[in-house]
């Protein structure tokens, strides 16, 4: 079934999947591995991935990480994405194109931010140097992040990665934002 939303504003990307629903332990999880230095946890989310993916991964011939900028990076000392993909690509025989999408600007967090505030934040931000337009052009991306929340930012890399010849753009996360889903965990009654 397609919603409303995506028939009036379709995706840049071609499929996306997600592992969970971005609620109660999924959210912990993420929050746990995104802020809580516990890149301990990225295989075991990536075999969930993996499981819900597997369609996804067989069609796709290449693995790309959402990127942070390198200021995040800095700080946080990791990419969740790219701790996921590297657990996905070691668990498949997909190459892993780890610098094939980069982040070229810094951006607000998108934690709080609306659907239209989300787009502005993202639009133009990657970039695919020279040097690894091979890793992309004439290929099946299979693009990693953590969460799907409004899909700006993948949009964004979808775009991104098709002007530098990327055949499909595949997603997929450990979770996905519902919109008007309640989270029970976070709900007061």
């Amino acid at each position: 079934m397609v919603s409303a939303d995506v028939l009036a504003n379709p995706p840049l990307y071609d499929k996306a999947r997600a592992a969970c629903v971005h609620s109660g332990v999924a959210r912990q999880l993420v929050t746990r591995l995104k802020y809580g230095d516990r890149t301990d946890l990225a295989p075991w989310m990536a075999r969930f991935m993996a499981r819900a993916g597997a369609e996804l991964i067989a069609e796709a011939e290449v693995i790309v990480p959402v990127p942070l900028h390198r200021v995040r990076f800095w700080r946080r000392r990791f990419n969740q994405a790219a701790e996921l993909a590297r657990a996905l690509a070691a668990g498949s025989d997909l190459p892993m194109a780890a610098g094939a999408l980069t982040r070229k600007k810094r951006t607000r967090p998108q934690v709080g931010l609306t659907a239209n505030q989300r787009q502005v934040n993202v639009r133009g931000v990657f970039s695919v140097p020279a040097s690894q337009e091979i890793a992309v052009a004439g290929r099946r991306v299979l693009l990693i992040d953590d969460v799907l929340t409004t899909g700006a930012t993948i949009d964004s890399a979808a775009k991104t990665l098709k002007k530098a010849g990327a055949t499909a753009v595949t997603v997929l996360t450990f979770s996905r934002v519902v919109p008007g889903r309640r989270d029970p965990a976070t709900s007061r009654h």
